[in-house]
């Protein structure tokens, strides 16, 4: 089969159908006036980044989690009777060496520890004195910085804004609310440049740290977690990361991360902080000089000019270079935690609150706390239309993945893409910015224009120099049938990647599956020579039913010149050879349309199956 790889007319074609498809809007920011007050345009009111945020103190006490055998038998403690305080205004940060479980009671604290049979959770949690619940709002910053990696920073963040502020009708109004996240969270000079991944060069790591940072707090959550933050940045980035933190939370947000070992600048920016070892806390109050003077009471004095964090990290830490040195630094954490925990119940566990006022976010619009729900399900798809055609329309720009105009290169495109954008998916879906149905049509009539310019010109290309019927009504024929087989192809590569977990594995499955496809397509293996326990499979066969189409569109009607009687003389015999006799042009494309609703059917069934699940938070055994 002929493969078109593209060219730079094919391009530029692409990037054209894709716009006269759906106009594309850009979000720019609006102009300011000179006392740097955004122009009024009508009676909604702007958000005011005068606004405080609800203030929430956040408790959790005897959390415990463990993780047993197929047997039932515990086997390992993530997290053992950990209790803590977290409060508005005041930056918590839970640090501990690798494996004591920082991210574990991150996620217990959110509420998003991965479910499993073998995981036990128990304890206890509740917010402003009261048993938790959903009333209050909050943000999950994951260490993956996880985007579309072909649109702006900009589009980003207004399409965050779009799904997740229904309440701001105006769009005006969520152009200056966006550029004040912008402004605010030192994005501004970024704001129109793209995201980018491995492969296109896009923003710093810095700049997606921000922006995840960002994305989250469009709807002004009262408590903030970041799993940490500083991961992959170099010094100067990390400390920049850290101070937005800790400027948010002078503005009275919980603001609650985990970190590994931070520089001593980052530290000083700490306002409590929580050490773990091996799932156990060691220590758990103010940040400032109360640690080195609690652990000097036990002789562990932290030399002058070093760095508390490194005097903590190695205090807590597990030495594995000889059994003695793991000997002695077991014995002595174990002696801390047993200090800790007899102490515990008499301390006051964190600091009162400050006073803030630094680095205002909007929290309010018109007067009224800012909601995060879903938009209705047209304001979603309508969005999710916009995201998929910029992302779309741009990747056409790099011709690895722009020719899509055989179905191997359909699918290999889908399933090298999908399973890194389903991650953002599921979490865009547990934040509740939208729902499936609305993404996977966005998506299906998203990739419309380019799934259709790419046949299109493979067609025309192939078609004059293969010799191919000279008729314009079976060289539209043509190019339906191989834009169609595209489209299912496509289709196919989504149900793959909903499937598998990672890339990798997406692109063993995709093309060994089409492989097989293409065995029973009908050229090789036509439907009577298929033995019967087989047959099934020429029936959804994507290749085979395009093969049919091709071969009616070309065989029917010819004659052939024939020095043998036995030789095929009509294009109708050679179509019994097939095994296509009989049969018609519309017979191949209502079985290609079954197709492809039978894979993104399947694709959404997989991806409502396969929503992530979280550990429910039990009270503790008595």
């Amino acid at each position: 089969m002929v493969s078109f790889n593209g060219t730079a007319l094919g391009r530029m074609l692409a990037a054209v159908a894709a716009a006269f498809f759906f106009r594309v809007i850009s979000s720019p920011g609006p102009a300011l006036l000179p006392d740097g007050e955004p122009e009024d345009s009508g009676d909604e009111e702007a958000p005011s980044d005068s606004s405080e945020v609800a203030p929430v103190t956040l408790r959790w006490s005897r959390i415990t989690c463990s993780l047993s055998d197929k047997h039932g038998k515990t086997v390992r403690f993530l997290l053992t009777n950990v209790s803590g305080e977290a409060k508005p205004g005041r930056l918590l940060a839970i640090m501990g060496p690798s494996g004591s479980g920082k991210t574990t009671l991150l996620n217990v604290l959110v509420g998003q520890l991965a479910a499993s049979p073998r995981l036990h959770l128990s304890g206890h949690m509740d917010v402003n004195g009261k048993p938790r619940s959903h009333g209050y709002k909050i943000a999950y910053v994951r260490q993956e910085d996880l985007f579309f990696s072909q649109l702006t920073v900009r589009e980003t963040l207004s399409i965050a804004a779009e799904l997740q502020l229904p309440e701001i009708a105006s769009v005006q109004k969520r152009e200056m609310y966006v550029n004040e996240l912008l402004l605010r969270l030192g994005l501004i000079n970024c704001a129109d440049s793209i995201i980018g991944d491995a492969k296109v060069r896009g923003i710093s790591g810095g700049e997606k740290k921000r922006l995840s940072l960002a994305c989250e707090l469009i709807a002004s959550p009262s408590v903030i977690f970041a799993d940490e933050p500083t991961t992959g940045l170099d010094a100067f980035q990390a400390e920049k990361v850290m101070e937005t933190h800790e400027l948010l939370a002078r503005d009275g947000h919980t603001v609650i991360c985990s970190i590994h070992q931070p520089r001593s600048s980052v530290y000083k920016k700490f306002d409590d902080i929580v050490l773990l070892s091996e799932g156990a806390v060691v220590y758990m109050g103010p940040a400032r000089d109360e640690p080195l003077k609690y652990f000097e009471k036990f002789g562990y004095d932290c030399p002058d000019h070093m760095n508390p964090a490194e005097f903590l990290a190695d205090l807590i830490s597990i030495d594995y270079s000889s059994a003695e040195s793991i000997r002695s630094s077991q014995t002595r954490i174990d002696k801390l935690v047993a200090e800790f925990s007899e102490i515990l119940p008499s301390v006051e566990c964190l600091s009162p609150i400050t006073t803030w006022k630094s680095c205002k976010i909007p929290a309010k619009v018109g007067g009224k706390s800012l909601t995060k729900k879903q938009g209705g399900w047209w304001r979603q798809y309508y969005h999710m239309i916009h995201s998929n055609i910029r992302s779309s329309r741009r990747l056409t720009k790099h011709p690895e993945v722009a020719a899509i105009n055989t179905a191997m290169a359909a699918l290999t495109k889908t399933v090298s893409v999908f399973p890194k954008e389903r991650v953002i998916v599921d979490r865009e879906r547990s934040k509740g910015s939208y729902a499936l149905g609305p993404y996977l049509i966005s998506k299906l009539l998203a990739e419309i224009p380019i799934g259709a310019a790419f046949p299109l010109m493979f067609g025309t290309i192939l078609y004059p120099m293969a010799h191919l019927h000279p008729s314009l009504s079976r060289f539209t024929k043509f190019c339906g049938i191989i834009t169609m087989e595209a489209f299912a192809a496509s289709a196919m590569g989504l149900t793959v990647g909903a499937m598998v977990s990672t890339t990798e594995a997406a692109m063993a499955v995709g093309p060994s599956l089409m492989t097989v496809f293409i065995v029973f397509g009908g050229y090789y293996v036509n439907a009577e020579n298929t033995p019967v326990v087989f047959r099934w499979i020429p029936r959804i066969s994507l290749i085979r039913w395009a093969f049919q189409g091709l071969c009616i569109n070309e065989f029917t009607g010819l004659k052939f010149e024939c020095q043998n009687s036995f030789d095929i003389q009509t294009g109708e015999q050679a179509l019994e050879r097939f095994s296509f006799g009989g049969s018609r042009i519309g017979d191949t494309i209502t079985a290609q349309g079954r197709i492809l609703m039978f894979w993104y059917w399947t694709t959404y069934l997989l991806l409502k199956k396969n929503q992530p699940k979280y550990q429910e938070l039990k009270p503790p055994q008595l």
